[in-house]
């Protein structure tokens, strides 16, 4: 009992250490890694630990090994990295998108000034971006980021296949009066995604509810192997 005591002392510490050099709260982590944050508090309290796969994708999360986790040795500080680099990340990202767009409307404008409706390029430049902004914030967990992106990934991409088509028809004469229909399909899609949403949140609670009520029929055993 004391080996095991002394092991969750060692990997408290540095779970402590690794999360404030990672600059986050202990409730930061317990939403990165679906957790509840009584559960971080109790392996950084040393009345528990993290079992082997949560120790992994802490790791992973911090930019180490397993051994370090676990390491009796003082951790090495890192150099610190601002808090804000991924948003920084992000925008330098959706930057490109947009410098690509830019370049393209130029080009194209300048070969074939007549030829064709060249802004379209910033409009689908909006989905392309969206898509930039699901990937980041989907792999760190941003979820209004997300959220927000997935939006306006389905009504940028519908507008710009509306006008596109719209554009072809006019060009041809053809008639394009139901062609507003296409944002019919953004409704369904848009409820999906709320549903999505919810359901993940749901699941994301059902998880720290089992997490606090394990927690809690653990505390009265090891109240009385202190005891004893």
């Amino acid at each position: 009992m004391e080996n095991n005591s002394e092991i969750n002392k060692i990997i408290a510490k540095n779970l402590v250490f690794y999360r404030k050099e990672a600059g986050l709260t202990q409730a930061e982590l317990a939403e990165k890694i679906n957790y509840s944050d009584k559960s971080v508090s109790k392996w950084e309290s040393a009345n528990g630990a993290p079992d082997v796969y949560t120790l992994m994708q802490l790791a992973e999360l911090y930019g180490v090994t397993l051994n370090d986790l676990v390491r009796t040795d003082e951790p090495e500080k890192k150099e610190k990295r601002p808090r804000n680099s991924r948003v920084w990340i992000m925008l330098l990202s959706s930057g490109i998108v947009w410098l690509v767009a830019t370049c393209f409307f130029i080009t194209m404008q300048l070969l074939m000034p007549n030829a064709a409706h060249w802004w379209l390029s910033f409009l689908y430049a909006v989905a392309a971006n969206a898509i930039v902004l699901i990937v980041f914030s989907g792999m760190w967990k941003y979820k209004m980021v997300h959220f927000t992106a997935i939006t306006s990934l389905i009504w940028s991409a519908l507008t710009s296949i509306f006008l596109t088509v719209r554009f072809i028809l006019m060009r041809y004469g053809q008639d394009y009066s139901a062609l507003w229909l296409i944002f019919i399909l953004g409704i369904p899609l848009q409820v999906l995604e709320c549903f999505w949403g919810l359901f993940r949140a749901k699941k994301i609670k059902e998880k720290q509810a089992l997490e606090s009520e394990t927690a809690e029929a653990e505390q009265p055993a090891s109240e009385q192997t202190d005891g004893e």
